[in-house]
């Protein structure tokens, strides 16, 4: 049983990680550079969580046509990284238009060449930012797509287990599954230390703080999102 993981080094892809390795696949994990800010900071995450979990599989994608895009405060310098609004309802600049659907591509197309059944993301709708490609319906429409685009003998499925799950759930599930998260990197902005401030790191930070937990991340600024 193999399965593609998409591991960007972040939190929610590294509980990902260790659910598909807690259900017993043989992980080939898939890492895409697309010119984000922390592009370089994610790749460490990537690789030091491959090595705690013993993955050799792996596969490191450019796709800079996402920052020529642009569109998004991750890919396009001009456009400032906004600080957190957790009440918010609009969709924030952080979204990088039709990410998940092009990494899907990318990964399908590595799955069906190895063999891989499933293909695992760590997207999460009920306590994300309210990107419309982390909705569990996009990957049930998804789902069909690979159906219909792959070889008649291909079956490959996605799994999307922290889709429906609160932040603070998804630590607590990753620490049940004694995951390491000082490797993982969840910030928009900044490399050195945590920024603190951004969307990423108030919902990481807000997620630690609802259980009574301290993040083992370093971080700029450490507000009370509580």
């Amino acid at each position: 049983m193999k399965a593609v993981v998409l591991l960007s080094g972040g939190m929610d892809s590294l509980v990902t990680t260790a659910e598909a390795n807690a259900s017993g696949y043989s992980i080939a994990a898939m890492h895409v550079n697309y010119g984000q800010r922390t592009w370089q900071k994610e790749l460490e995450s990537f690789r030091a969580i491959c090595d705690h979990y013993g993955v050799a599989d792996r596969l490191e994608v450019d796709a800079d046509y996402l920052s020529c895009i642009g569109g998004s405060s991750l890919t396009d310098s001009s456009i400032p990284v906004e600080s957190a609004d957790l009440h918010g309802t609009t969709i924030p600049s952080s979204y990088v238009p039709f990410r998940n659907a092009s990494f899907l591509s990318m990964a399908a197309s590595w799955a069906e060449v190895i063999g891989a059944g499933k293909i695992y993301i760590g997207a999460v709708e009920e306590d994300s930012s309210g990107y419309p490609d982390c909705r569990k319906v996009f990957y049930e429409a998804f789902d069909k797509v690979l159906e219909l685009g792959t070889r008649p003998e291909t079956d490959i499925s996605i799994e999307t287990p922290l889709i429906e799950l609160q932040k603070s759930a998804i630590v607590r599930r990753g620490v049940e599954l004694e995951v390491p998260f000082e490797l993982s990197w969840s910030c928009y902005k900044s490399e050195g230390r945590a920024c603190g401030v951004c969307d990423s790191c108030a919902r990481r930070l807000r997620a630690f703080e609802i259980l009574g937990m301290e993040d083992p991340l370093e971080y700029e600024s450490r507000p009370r999102y509580t």
